[in-house]
């Protein structure tokens, strides 16, 4: 049930990098939470099968930092490389 936790923090960590991050208009409102909970939520599941109980700090600590460090540089590569799509495709169609 604590997985919930782990699934709820890297929501959070992923909405505040779409507030923060720029380029907000490239990508979904929903990517990066979407995101941020697939990553909590894949460590939490990865530390408990290794054997970490939810007496262990350092499960929680991970499930809320590893999205940040995950999240965070991936969003920011896919509004990159969408803005980079973008302004090849405008280019190629003579808009821009």
């Amino acid at each position: 049930m604590q997985i919930l936790l782990a699934f709820v923090f890297g929501a959070a960590v992923g909405l505040i990098a779409h507030f923060v991050l720029p380029g907000r208009e490239l990508r979904g409102a929903a990517l990066a939470p979407v995101a941020g909970t697939l990553v909590g939520g894949a460590v939490w599941l990865a530390l408990t099968w290794a054997g970490m109980g939810t007496d262990n700090p350092l499960i929680w600590f991970a499930s809320a930092l590893v999205p940040a460090i995950v999240v965070v540089p991936g969003i920011a590569l896919l509004t990159r490389s969408r803005r980079t799509r973008d302004a090849r495709t405008a280019e190629r169609l003579g808009i821009a």
